[in-house]
């Protein structure tokens, strides 16, 4: 059963005397205790996709998204303000690809996992303190007890984002988006984030989006991925048969382009050319100037997600022809 179901989501932004759509008609679905890579390059749409499905674009240079996002039955590009924040922290929450930019740096690391528990579940601070104490100390953090009082300058990158995990899942959501949690991190403190994270869904059957650039990162914890380019879902299919047969020619630059693919010596593949900017995006399929395999075709026609197996879904209009040859 789908616990978050996207249709057709569009997100646009202001530009001088014009509107750009960042986000266009993006679809798709996330069950109970499921992990989706939400995968692509910088730019490619795959935070303002989820901040749009959260609510938290405002300003008078963005457009209210169009589409819907249900989430346990209800749209929530149509809950009101007092509705959305009964969610927020609660049944849906996020950690962020910077906690230094989320964290406050004048409360402590305990306050601020604690304050879900007495906005959400009315704790009082010294029983939230005690719960603040066990969910460090859940999250892998050494000597909570101490760590509690601690400010975020004086953790590591790590430690500030295992604090962050643990705020975000003080409530026990049923939804978790993590945007890009193991930037910035070294290999090792990143595998343990990304551990902590599927012990996570194990434990309380929580479903993550996990958003991310790196093809390595989806193999070892995600059970679905949609890969974006330029606002739009170019693929989507279960992981095991994205990464063994993919059939847009985007995806399979992608997982060329992964570095523990190449033997030593040899040279990097890599995707000719560069994300098209928002204002500048061409006709038809928009990877189109920098695919290999581009027909004139591909640039008139707009190509829609079509499906290319059981639950999986592909928008090139040459993807037959691309699997027959290899």
């Amino acid at each position: 059963m789908a616990l978050l179901e996207v249709r057709d989501l569009s997100v646009e932004f202001a530009s001088r005397a014009r509107w750009l759509c960042a986000v266009e008609r993006v679809s798709f679905t996330v069950a109970e205790g499921e992990v989706m890579g939400l995968v692509g390059e910088s730019g490619s749409g795959k935070t303002v996709t989820c901040r749009a499905i959260l609510r938290l674009l405002d300003g008078p240079k963005v457009r209210t998204p169009s589409g819907e996002a249900r989430f346990e039955g209800n749209d929530l590009l149509r809950l009101s303000a007092r509705a959305l924040r009964a969610l927020h922290g609660r049944r849906i929450a996020m950690i962020f690809q910077n906690p230094s930019s989320y964290l406050d740096p004048l409360m402590t690391i305990g306050r601020q996992v604690a304050e879900p528990l007495v906005h959400h579940e009315g704790l009082r601070p010294r029983e939230a303190r005690t719960r603040a104490i066990e969910l460090l100390h859940q999250v892998g953090i050494p000597d909570p007890r101490h760590t509690v009082d601690a400010y975020p300058h004086q953790l590591s990158g790590g430690m500030r984002q295992r604090a962050m995990i643990a705020a975000a899942v003080a409530c026990e959501p049923r939804l978790l988006v993590a945007d890009e949690p193991t930037t910035a991190l070294d290999v090792t403190v990143q595998a343990q984030i990304l551990r902590l994270l599927l012990e996570l869904r194990d434990r309380t059957g929580l479903a993550i989006i996990l958003i991310t650039h790196a093809l390595g990162v989806v193999a070892a914890t995600c059970d679905s991925v949609a890969v974006m380019y330029a606002g739009r879902i170019m693929e989507r299919a279960s992981k095991r048969e994205l990464i063994r047969q993919p059939k847009h020619p985007y995806t399979m630059g992608l997982i060329r382009s992964q570095p523990d693919l190449v033997v030593a010596g040899e040279e990097l593949p890599s995707i000719e050319g560069q994300l098209p900017a928002l204002g500048q995006l061409p006709g038809g399929c928009p990877f189109h100037p920098r695919c290999p395999h581009a027909l004139p075709a591909c640039r008139r026609q707009d190509v829609e997600l079509e499906p290319a197996g059981a639950d999986h879904r592909v928008a090139c209009i040459r993807w037959r022809e691309l699997e027959a040859a290899a």
